[in-house]
């Protein structure tokens, strides 16, 4: 069973950073495409970054890029998301997420696309 649990939210002022940690308990977990998504209250879930298995290759939102990075540790299992210059908009639960299938294409975008995901961790940007 694969279980992803999401750490390093938190409270932050406008134009702070904060690092999302998301450790993954599969044995497998250095062959999946790994993403990012965020909902806020009474809105949808949207992407917000993708990572191929080899961290080589990454997907952004449009919102986040040159801001945020997403990497990987395929030794540790981890994935990250690095948010610099946040914003009040930014305020949302941050989920992260196992691509079901193969190579990183723009369908990462697709929380459809996504077979595990954690429970994920607030993040509250105050102006």
């Amino acid at each position: 069973q694969v279980q992803l649990v999401e750490s390093g939210g938190g409270l932050v002022q406008a134009g702070g950073s904060l690092r999302l940690s998301c450790a993954n308990s599969g044995r497998t977990f250095s062959s999946y495409v790994m993403g990012w998504f965020r909902q806020a209250p009474g809105k949808e879930r949207e992407f917000v970054a993708s990572i191929s298995w080899s961290g080589g290759s990454t997907y952004y939102a449009d919102s986040v890029k040159g801001r945020f990075t997403i990497s990987r540790d395929n030794a540790k299992n981890t994935v990250y998301l690095q948010m610099n210059s946040l914003k009040p908009a930014d305020t949302a639960v941050y989920y992260c997420a196992r691509y079901r299938w193969g190579g990183i294409t723009k369908a990462t975008m697709t929380a459809s696309e996504y077979d595990y995901w954690g429970q994920g961790t607030q993040v509250t940007v105050s102006s």
